[in-house]
């Protein structure tokens, strides 16, 4: 009976989402002249009888949302940069912004209220030779509308910049040649966030992003146990961006926290850029006390292990094609990963892979493309987001150096952006399987991934402004380890469903989610109510998905965020379980900060194996 219900539940739920939502209707609308003229006189006539009464006016705001037409603001902005194509830069003016007061459009605005002018003063803007550094382009270069277009888009990138701007006039005694204006808008840069679990445990981090305006990143965080030694301690964190105008990143972290104790030191130069031949990082990790073999690893141990942990890889791209546009690169990448461990716990026998001292050899090839488009209103709050579309192809190679008998991997991934919709909206897939082949020839520790996410585009609702986002992903292991299992609660396949016992090595989750984008503010921040449906399918990897346990979640939010300022989102988040397992309530409530999404990106990685998560 519990099972029949979930799945009655999850098309009936579904279905409500797409009747009651008219997005559903215009993701199938006709492109033909004629039919967006007779459906712009159904919404008139639909208005005007709508706004006779307040009651049917409201409700019109609230449910019905005509067409918003698309704005192409890539081409826009390359219309604009087009103006002075092949022009020489002969001055390059640099101006950052205060964070309160002044906007791109009128720049003398000054600050209000007294908070307003006291967080400009304590704030320390960017300063200019560091956002010099970031800039593709210097005096005496000819201007490169797309190379414009994509420093723009790598200077948003910074956690400590709000927006960008390149102004171009033409200079007033030469007409070969022009001025560039690079204004910048930084974001107030010291931030605090904390939480707690349960009554046993709580944190409280403090954070600076942006450290006497030159770009560096200190994050100090305090955490505290009742009942585990250390009862108070400490996690530091130090990043620098962008060495000597490279786009080479160091971040150095040390631990010591009833969770952790060790250190972790991480250099990296990706290929931020279609015009970075060479990619390339290293990673050391020294833990003398720690419940995860890695940072990012979905298992956690009971007891502590001692182990060491570093990587290193390197990549050259090549391009296929002269189309700046639409250009095909080829990237070769290699990378050497070692693990090992001083202290290992005590394991069930078929877990012993998991705790092997081994070195991991890794090759890669990959064919990518990369383009960005620009809209607003997505996973941000009203500011210029910059949306990847392309594909990346990757085959990527394997030799596991391993004490428990030498392995071959063999990975293939295969992902794309934006591939079928024409502007009606944002569209990703990724699939791809991996595994070990050990010395008999037989495929382990292997899984199958698959995954689809759309969002559709942005629509009007009176004043306000609507989106709709749905996911479909699916895992499968393939002979994992007992040890390794899949659960709902992680990445919030079921947004807040944390259960340890809902577990298994093949899940099927599907999400769906609509926003609504309020005009108005709450003390600078902007407002965005969700009502979201989640539905996940988990359970034995050797039987069909569809035959294993449902569950179900179904709530509804608000988020609070300020753009101006490095805090992470605000989430207050009412949800209910229908027929939950033993270890979740029927009820969930939480408050707490959400880390901003980001987009599935196209751009080469260092090769390394598929996580199980």
């Amino acid at each position: 009976m519990n099972k029949s219900w979930h799945i009655g539940f999850a098309p009936l739920l579904f279905l409500f989402f797409l009747c009651s939502n008219p997005l559903f209707a215009q993701i199938a609308d006709s492109t033909e002249i004629g039919r967006n003229h007779r459906q712009e006189e159904f919404y008139d006539s639909l208005a005007n009888r709508a706004n006779q009464r307040k009651f049917t006016s409201w409700i019109y705001d609230m449910l019905v949302s005509p067409p918003r037409p698309y704005v192409d603001k890539k081409a826009l902005a390359l219309d604009y940069f087009s103006q002075f194509e092949g022009k020489i830069i002969a001055k390059v003016h640099i101006e950052a912004l205060d964070v309160f007061g002044p906007s791109f459009q009128d720049t003398t605005k000054k600050a209000k209220s007294w908070i307003e002018k006291a967080a400009n003063t304590i704030h320390t803007k960017s300063n200019l030779k560091t956002i010099g550094k970031q800039l593709l382009f210097k005096t005496g270069d000819v201007l490169d509308p797309e190379l414009m277009y994509e420093n723009e888009r790598i200077i948003r990138i910074l956690p400590y910049i709000k927006d960008v701007k390149f102004i171009v006039e033409q200079d007033s005694l030469y007409s070969a040649f022009v001025n560039v204006t690079v204004l910048t808008k930084d974001r107030f840069s010291f931030g605090a966030s904390g939480g707690v679990s349960g009554t046993t445990s709580g944190d409280i981090q403090l954070y600076n992003k942006n450290i006497f305006g030159i770009g560096h990143e200190f994050y100090l965080k305090f955490v505290g146990h009742v009942n585990k030694e250390p009862y108070l301690g400490f996690e530091t964190r130090y990043k620098i961006n962008n060495i000597a105008g490279r786009f080479l990143d160091m971040e150095l972290a040390y631990l010591n926290t009833y969770r952790d104790e060790g250190f972790r030191y991480i250099v990296e130069k990706p290929f931020l850029t279609e015009e970075i031949k060479w990619g390339y990082g290293m990673r050391i990790s020294r833990m003398f006390r720690t419940t995860r073999i890695t940072e990012e690893d979905p298992i956690e141990l009971e007891d502590p292990i001692d182990e060491w942990y570093n990587n290193i890889w390197a990549g050259h791209s090549f391009n296929l094609s002269s189309n700046r546009e639409n250009l095909t690169q080829l990237t070769l990448v290699a990378s050497v990963h070692n693990l090992n461990f001083f202290e290992k716990p005590d394991v069930d026998p078929g877990n012993e892979y998991l705790f092997a001292n081994r070195t991991m050899y890794m090759a890669g090839i990959n064919f990518s493309q990369r383009r960005y488009i620009q809209d607003q209103l997505i996973y941000s709050y009203g500011i210029t987001e910059d949306i990847p579309e392309g594909y990346k192809h990757e085959f990527l190679y394997g030799y596991d150096a391993n004490e428990f008998g030498d392995r071959h991997y063999l990975q293939f991934m295969t992902s794309n952006g934006n591939l079928l919709l024409s502007r009606k909206g944002y569209l990703f897939m990724s699939t791809g399987i991996g595994g070990f082949i050990n010395n008999e020839g037989e495929f382990e520790q292997g899984q199958l991934r698959a995954n689809l996410e759309f969002i559709t585009k942005l629509v009007s609702a009176g004043r306000k402004r609507v989106r709709t986002f749905m996911n479909v992903d699916y895992t499968m292991g393939i002979k994992r380890y007992p040890l390794e299992y899949l659960t709902l609660g992680r990445f919030d396949h079921i947004r807040g469903f944390d259960s340890k016992t809902a577990i298994g090595q093949q899940r099927l989750a599907l999400k769906l989610e609509h926003v609504v984008f309020l005009p108005h503010q709450f003390y600078q921040f902007n407002i965005a109510i969700f009502g979201f449906a989640d539905l996940g399918i988990i359970g034995d990897s050797k039987k069909l998905i569809f035959t294993e346990d449902y569950y179900s979640g179904i709530g509804l939010g608000i988020r609070l965020h300020n753009e101006n300022l490095v805090f992470e989102t605000f989430r207050l988040r009412l949800a209910f379980y229908p027929f939950p397992p033993n270890d979740v309530n029927f009820f969930g409530f939480i408050l707490d900060e959400q880390s901003k999404r980001r987009f599935m990106s196209f751009e080469p990685v260092q090769p390394l194996p598929m996580p199980f998560e």
